[in-house]
């Protein structure tokens, strides 16, 4: 069968386009500022709504409460929540979600995918470590695994909205082999978490200290393996796309109402063909990382195969991210010695587009692994 090479029906449509309205009349830039000032970084009341919309449920299958739909369907949504900017715990909650219900067992699902759908509880991945690897095979942390107990140490790094999280799903060396552990925030000790300063102040990230943890036996995932791990990363890389793709377009029209309005020698200065030109090369990477991002995240609802999928998402997160590094840099050069300060609202698109290059691998990374799958050489 041959797979359509980018799938985007009615249905599909119709959320992209209910939830970038929703989000215009609901998060503007101002709110995104006023936000950035509170200790969790988003607006509780907003958050209990997009649970009610069943978005936080998108991946989610309906036994468990979440309404079973596709990648497809939670890349539109996170695309919107790029263009406007909107900072929560949406994506860690996302990732805990496809982690658990692809790894944890009967139990583990029915006592805490519900809460993830709803949004009374939120979730996160713990992936990184100051090593700095993408590579999840080289996990120092570690979880000594009897039939009465689990025992952790080691410490984890850039856990996204660990701040804000009740349930930790934590990657760790169990036995040699990758593991992945459940642990609920009551279970942590005090001073566990280490809140992080990173470049985007809309997000939340902490260190986890996993020393002195003690869980019960029944905390591990029992399809918490390499693959299982391998694919929440490839999924991350693939939504922070969508937020990427767009950003690109939120920052695009930031700067194009400015060049419609800003005057300049008498004209306002859209009319300028040295600006024109940057701006329709921004167009051009809008459409590109859009194309690739849909046709990612077509393969991954199909799920036939796995090199295809993961070729199309390393191509995807690529683009994304040197498109809106790009576009971010022109909207600062474009407002002139205004977009240099942190009253622009560009800067926060900037910041935005820094923190995502690099999560989940950058560009470079990227195409490192491309090499090998397109061409069969070695990721160096």
């Amino acid at each position: 069968m041959v797979t359509e090479v980018i799938a985007f029906n009615e249905e599909q449509e119709l959320i992209a386009s209910s939830a970038l309205e929703f989000l215009r009349g609901r998060c503007s830039l101002d709110d995104v500022r006023e936000w950035m000032e509170t200790e969790t970084g988003f607006d509780a009341e907003l958050w209990r709504e997009i649970g009610a919309l069943g978005w936080l449920g998108m991946g989610i299958p309906e036994e468990f409460g979440g309404a079973d739909m596709g990648t497809t369907e939670q890349v539109s949504v996170i695309e919107a929540m790029g263009r406007q900017m909107f900072g929560s715990p949406f994506l860690a909650n996302s990732l805990a979600a496809e982690l658990l219900n692809r790894s944890g067992s009967e139990a583990q699902k029915r006592r805490w995918l519900p809460g993830l759908a709803s949004g009374e509880t939120v979730g996160c991945v713990a992936l990184g470590e100051s090593a700095g690897s993408w590579d999840l095979s080289e996990l120092t942390a570690r979880a000594e695994i009897d039939r009465a107990q689990i025992r952790l140490e080691g410490e984890k790094c850039f856990v996204l909205d660990a701040q804000n999280a009740d349930l930790f799903l934590v990657a760790c060396s169990g036995r040699g082999e990758p593991a992945v552990v459940a642990v609920e925030r009551s279970q942590l000790p005090e001073g566990a978490l280490r809140s992080e300063r990173i470049v985007d102040e809309t997000r939340r990230s902490a260190r986890l200290c996993l020393d002195g943890v003690t869980l019960p036996a029944d905390a591990l995932l029992p399809g918490g393996d390499a693959a299982a791990l391998r694919r929440v990363q490839m999924l991350g890389a693939l939504l922070v796309s969508a937020e990427l793709a767009g950003a690109t377009q939120g920052v695009f029209e930031l700067t194009l109402e400015y060049l419609k309005t800003r005057v300049q020698f008498g004209k306002k200065i859209g009319g300028y063909q040295a600006l024109k030109h940057p701006m329709v090369w921004i167009m051009v990477g809008i459409e590109h990382s859009r194309s690739l991002l849909y046709r990612a995240a077509t393969l991954w609802d199909t799920g036939e195969d796995a090199s295809e999928i993961e070729t199309a998402v390393r191509m995807s997160k690529a683009q994304s991210g040197e498109a809106c590094t790009h576009a971010v840099d022109r909207a600062i050069q474009f407002h002139g010695a205004f977009g240099f300060t942190w009253d622009c609202h560009a800067q926060l698109f900037f910041r935005r587009a820094q923190w995502a290059e690099y999560s989940f691998g950058d560009a470079a990374h990227h195409r490192r692994h491309l090499a090998g799958l397109l061409f069969g050489k070695p990721a160096a």
